[in-house]
């Protein structure tokens, strides 16, 4: 009986963390969106850890809170309306975890279409705040 309750005790305490990782990940994400929707590209940017790194697709990488921020600011000329949708997150410690979702977005222009795929980010906690530290996305399902 109590080798019962040890492993009901380990299996609630390991997936408590799991959950409240998602859902201030999940929270980011719904900043992140807010502040693309409002142009604030510089929030954006500070939603990143100092030393990250985005993979656009087709592009080189960039790297740096200041790269980003460029970056995104370019593809809101592009593009609008992003919504993201958290699929997993795994926990690589305490300070770190691996979320893997799926994007939809509309493309700017007379002819608007919109657009499919999937990213993975790694987050990083600094502090008491999760940062995304790398970033890579990719159309298609």
């Amino acid at each position: 009986m109590r080798n019962i309750a040890l492993v009901t005790a380990f299996v609630i305490s390991s997936t408590v963390p799991t959950s409240a990782q998602k859902a201030q990940i999940e929270a980011i994400n719904t900043q992140w969106i807010e502040l693309f929707n409002k142009g604030d590209f510089s929030g954006i940017a500070l939603l990143y850890s100092t030393d990250a790194t985005a993979l656009p697709p087709g592009s080189a990488m960039v790297h740096g809170r200041a790269a980003i921020e460029a970056m995104w600011k370019s593809m809101a000329e592009q593009v609008v309306d992003p919504k993201l949708t958290t699929v997993d997150v795994k926990p690589l410690g305490p300070s770190a975890a691996r979320e893997i979702g799926t994007f939809v977005l509309k493309t700017k222009g007379p002819t608007p279409q919109e657009l499919t795929g999937k990213y993975v980010v790694v987050w990083e906690k600094a502090g008491n705040d999760w940062k995304l530290t790398t970033d890579i996305w990719n159309e298609g399902k």
